[in-house]
């Protein structure tokens, strides 16, 4: 439960500090951690099939 909160709280300072943001700046953050999460994914797909 503790968890639940803490994820919930951290959402909404970051949802409240991308609302304040530039669009150029949200968009290549949002670039940025979707490249991220597909290397993250391939590698551990690539570690899985190894």
């Amino acid at each position: 439960m503790l968890f639940l909160v803490a994820a919930l709280l951290l959402l909404g300072v970051l949802l409240g500090t991308v609302a304040h943001a530039p669009l150029a700046f949200t968009a290549v953050a949002a670039g940025v951690i979707a490249v991220w999460l597909g290397v993250f994914a391939a590698r551990e797909r690539h570690a899985r099939r190894n």
